[in-house]
């Protein structure tokens, strides 16, 4: 604003004229937010408290406009001086369009009735431009405002956030976990999966930014973390496989050149530190295999796991394989065990077993079926031969 056309209007404005607007600054507060509730139906909505509160911004800008008027140096002051009167939530229940739609209301009630104040005809022009003028500051003043309270909730949101990522890597109690993300505006009820790999930098506004920009393309509810040089990022949504498939490969976008772990999918994110922890487990063993897809499912994973000690992994391959074909009968668990070790022969191990090939091929499917790994697919074939070997630890430790 131009401050030395201010002081010129200004000084057209009588002591007498001043005195009247001071007198009169309370009936302007009150006809203001009357005019309020008749003009904007939502407002009239509000609790007691928070119209209370508005009331109060608009009774010290009354007040502060006289002052103003006085002292146009002091604009800046005096318009932000308004908005720090407030409750520190105003902008939590009311929107800035919304408190333009006040400012507007404010503007009819002060461009009717103080030019009405004026002692002589020629200060009524004067108190009408100034008053433009000084609302003017208010909208600034407010606009102002609204973006310092967001930019500290972005800033407030970050933090919280990295403690919800930090508290499911860490496996932290439900209630808290869940409060915490809960005004993140994670639904509570919604399956999580979690995915860890090399942060793309150490800037990490551009991280956030480029995973949820990635996470938007995909539809699907993020919460990510930053620690040190490694990004997890868990994302919400439906599980079936080729959905969360396309969700996790837009992500992985987001991430630096490097393997890239998704954990299995939890039921809520009360249950995600499963899945952290054993993406976590799969992000530190993947190296054992240079050839692996990005990004790869920590459950294929699972020998590379075993071999560096995670007893997770060695229970999911025991549990998942040794034991169906155990339960299944020893033909199936010979036939494999055998085969494996003749290098995927079918011939060979037919001799070995003294059984017709077909005979092989029939329980080499059964093995398939039971445990989701063909015994002729190079890949399968390790995770069925380090599976057998945990088996034989388990069962010399008595585990079954």
């Amino acid at each position: 604003m131009n401050s030395e056309g201010a002081g010129e209007q200004g000084e057209r404005i009588s002591a007498v004229t001043l005195r009247a607007l001071e007198r009169a600054s309370g009936d302007l507060a009150t006809a203001s937010i009357n005019a309020m509730e008749h003009r904007l139906p939502w407002f009239r909505r509000l609790p007691a408290d928070q119209r209370a509160s508005v009331l109060l911004v608009t009774q010290t800008g009354v007040s502060n406009f006289v002052a103003w008027l006085q002292d146009p140096t002091e604009a800046i002051r005096l318009t932000a001086e308004a908005f720090r009167a407030a409750p520190k939530d105003l902008s939590r229940w009311v929107s800035l369009r919304q408190t333009l739609d006040l400012v507007r209301a404010a503007i009819d009630v002060f461009e009717h009735q103080l030019p009405e104040l004026a002692e002589r005809a020629e200060e009524r022009t004067a108190l009408t431009e100034l008053i433009l003028r000084y609302t003017r500051e208010i909208a600034f003043a407010a606009a102002t405002s609204y973006a310092a309270a967001a930019e500290a909730r972005g800033a407030w949101d970050a933090r919280l956030e990295a403690l919800v990522v930090d508290g499911i890597v860490r496996g932290d109690p439900e209630e808290s976990l869940l409060s915490r993300a809960a005004a993140l505006g994670w639904e509570p009820g919604s399956e999580a999966t979690v995915l860890v790999g090399t942060a793309p930098s150490d800037d990490p506004p551009k991280i956030i930014y480029q995973v949820r920009s990635r996470a938007a393309r995909a539809g699907r509810p993020v919460l990510l973390g930053v620690q040190g040089t490694r990004l997890v990022v868990v994302f919400g949504g439906p599980s079936n496989d080729r959905a969360a498939h396309e969700a996790a490969t837009k992500l992985t976008e987001a991430f630096d050149d490097g393997p890239v772990v998704v954990g299995p999918t939890a039921s809520s994110l009360s249950e995600a530190h499963r899945s952290a922890s054993d993406a976590m487990s799969g992000l530190r063993a993947v190296v054992a295999w240079p050839t692996a897809p990005r990004p790869v499912l920590a459950e294929d994973l699972l020998p590379e796991r075993a071999l560096a000690g995670d007893p997770e992994a060695e229970r999911q391959l025991v549990e998942g394989i040794v034991l169906p074909l155990v339960d299944a009968g020893g033909a199936l668990l010979e036939t494999v065990d055998t085969y494996l070790e003749l290098g995927g022969v079918l011939e060979n191990c037919a001799r070995q077993l003294y059984v017709h090939p077909n005979t092989v091929r029939y329980r080499l499917r059964r093995v398939a079926e039971l445990t989701g790994r063909t015994p002729s697919n190079a890949r399968d074939a390790l995770v069925l031969r380090v599976a057998l070997s945990m088996g034989r630890l388990a069962r010399a430790r008595g585990l079954w």
